[in-house]
């Protein structure tokens, strides 16, 4: 039950504004909303994202797409503070910003964005090809594990039939919209579970899309159970309170007046019941990916550490299925992860560490690393600063800070590909946002009643907000811009770059090794089930810089008697080697110029879109 405020009870209530100011201040909320959408329109068509350039997209952006982005901005600021009234302007802004900074790529791009959308793109071909799928199978680089967490592909394979297109590829670009939009509700339902405040609710929205920069929003498992997972985790803060568990919280003085009254409990055999309805979603989540299951698990106990939430039998679901499924489709890769812990349980410091085998290289990438480094602090003080400041709101939203943290164990057990740092922090996001918009939202003065507003704290801490809002807000948003665009050079291909790549792979036949620098380029798993595949610069700094010394001889030493053997190398691959740490700078072009030049490698085919190579084994040794 929600608790009820007067008008009277405070002199600071808003008033109920007069018919005829209702036009007035419908065209000033929807004047920023129109004013953004024609400056993103104009721009959208001059993006230069044919000619990436070492920034990604960050210098091929016109100056009308960044002037679209401050004035939805300012429409936010603007419309936040009247949230509770109008509720309506915030969402539709943010869903407005969600579209104008992840759509372009969507509505321009010609192939599909990202490398692993690509690869996933692969995947879902070969399984609309074959109707089924192997876990007991072996296929190169790792890609049997894709038939033992099926759920996304299957999903996404019904999907292409549905729609009747010719595949995955064709909607892949969406995802990160369709994603977004999608977490949007279950937000709000999550913060509302904390909150009666709309502007912290909204506000705690933007921020978590702003500092979504991570990347995994795209074509993916992770994308998609990372959207079950907050579904979940949204019903069970909502809906999973023990009765009586409330204690000091039930009582109004006990907790901050912003914050949402203690949910009153739901009684054991309704909670027995939701239990069954989210089998389904967590069966969902152990099906598609590996990780997310392990995070679930892991917040649903952080949260038993709290009276409140102590549902010791959803965790206890949750373990079974995904022990269940960890132990059938998915034992093999399972049983191999659990021999690799021996060597990286324990290691905070190496799986900790980000995914590059050394230092990025390149303005783009290095200023990739900065923005996102500076974003995370950001986050961190302001968390911090929402804990210290508004610490009755933080006991009451306990939960949410449990959940934040409850990621923080996994970097005690491995790196899960130099990976886990972003996980980390994906996972922990959205309880991360709401606080670090606590410290920027101060609760309201009506909400604060009038012992507050006579010592002049709400005054006060308005007007820091006004100030600190915006300011933060722009912030996240530049730092948003390079951690997401800022290496596009890695991520777009142009058509001919990737028809080249699927020519060498028709080319080879069944069972021959595909040589490239990296996995990391469109169609690099094409038709993967047919061919083994090295890509051999992943693998630490010090045996690049030596395979350097004499590529040729260092491939071909690696290549089996008897097997056909082609190298493909792409533009995109050079970006992402160099980008990446795996190669030094020159290193692609004085790998390319060696290897060509070599007897024992035989050009196939050469274009300004990448060059392929044949391996020309050495004629048997007269005996």
């Amino acid at each position: 039950m929600r608790r009820a405020t007067s008008g009277a009870a405070s002199p600071t209530a808003p008033s109920t504004p007069r018919p005829g100011r209702l036009l007035p201040r419908f065209l000033l909320d929807i004047l920023p909303l129109l004013l953004a959408t024609a400056l993103w329109l104009y721009a959208l068509p001059r993006i230069r994202f044919r000619d990436i350039g070492d920034y990604g997209l960050l210098d091929r952006f016109p100056l009308a797409y960044y002037a679209a982005l401050a004035v939805l901005t300012c429409g936010f600021v603007l419309v936040v503070r009247r949230a509770d009234r109008t509720p309506g302007w915030p969402a539709l802004y943010s869903a407005a910003m969600l579209v104008a900074l992840k759509a372009p790529p969507a509505v321009l791009y010609d192939t599909v964005r990202y490398a692993w959308a690509s690869k996933h793109d692969a995947v879902i071909t070969r399984l609309l090809a074959e109707g089924t799928v192997h876990p007991r199978g072996t296929l190169s680089g790792g890609m049997s594990a894709y038939d033992q967490w099926p759920g996304f592909f299957s999903l996404d394979a019904a999907l292409v039939r549905a729609l009747g297109v010719d595949g995955a590829a064709s909607f892949a670009n969406w995802a990160p919209v369709a994603f977004g939009l999608l977490m949007l509700p279950v937000l709000v339902m999550t913060y509302r579970t904390f909150t009666d405040d709309a502007r912290l609710v909204w506000t705690g929205v933007w921020i978590f899309q702003l500092a979504n920069w991570v990347g995994q929003d795209y074509l993916s498992p992770q994308g998609f159970a990372y959207l079950l997972h907050l579904a979940v985790l949204a019903v069970v803060l909502r809906h999973f309170v023990r009765p009586g568990s409330a204690g000091r919280l039930a009582e109004p003085d006990a907790h901050e007046p912003a914050a949402a009254p203690a949910p009153a409990g739901t009684p054991r055999a309704s909670r027995a019941m939701l239990v069954l309805l989210l089998v389904p979603l967590i069966a969902a989540v152990n099906a598609s990916h590996q990780l997310t299951p392990v995070m679930l698990c892991a917040t649903l106990l952080a949260l038993c550490l709290t009276r409140r939430y102590r549902n010791l039998g959803l965790l206890a679901v949750a373990v079974g299925i995904m022990l269940a499924w960890d132990l059938t489709m998915g034992r093999v890769l399972f049983l191999d992860t659990l021999g690799t812990l021996k060597d990286s349980a324990g290691d905070l410091l190496a799986n900790s560490r980000a995914g590059y085998a050394g230092e990025p290289t390149g303005p783009g990438p290095e200023l990739v690393g900065t923005a996102n480094t500076l974003m995370v602090l950001l986050l961190a003080v302001l968390t911090g600063t929402a804990v210290l400041l508004r610490r009755r709101l933080a006991r009451s939203a306990l939960p949410l800070l449990l959940a934040a943290a409850a990621p923080l164990p996994m970097f005690a057990v491995n790196d899960y590909g130099g990976e886990m740092l972003f996980r980390v922090y994906l996972f922990g996001l959205p309880g991360t946002a709401f606080f670090a918009a606590a410290a920027l939202v101060p609760a309201s003065e009506a909400a604060r009643g009038g012992r507050a507003a006579m010592a002049g704290r709400p005054r006060h801490a308005a007007r820091v907000s006004a100030v600190a809002l915006p300011l933060v807000l722009v912030a996240l948003l530049a730092g948003f811009l390079p951690s997401y665009y800022g290496k596009e050079g890695m991520h777009y291909a142009p058509p001919a770059e990737l028809a080249l790549t699927r020519r060498a792979y028709d080319r080879a036949p069944d069972g021959a090794l595909i040589l490239a620098t990296t996995g990391s380029f469109p169609g690099a798993y094409y038709r993967y089930d047919h061919y083994e595949r090295w890509f051999f610069t992943e693998q630490d700094v010090p045996e690049n810089l030596r395979m350097l010394k004499d590529p040729a001889g260092y491939l071909a030493a690696g290549i089996p008697p008897g097997r056909p053997a082609y190298v493909i190398l792409t533009p995109t691959q050079e970006k992402a080697v160099i980008g990446e740490g795996y190669l030094p700078p020159g290193g692609f072009a004085r790998l390319r110029a060696s290897l060509k030049a070599s007897p024992r490698f035989r050009v196939v085919e050469e274009t300004p879109h990448g060059l392929v190579l044949q391996y020309v084994p050495p004629p048997p040794s007269r005996p």
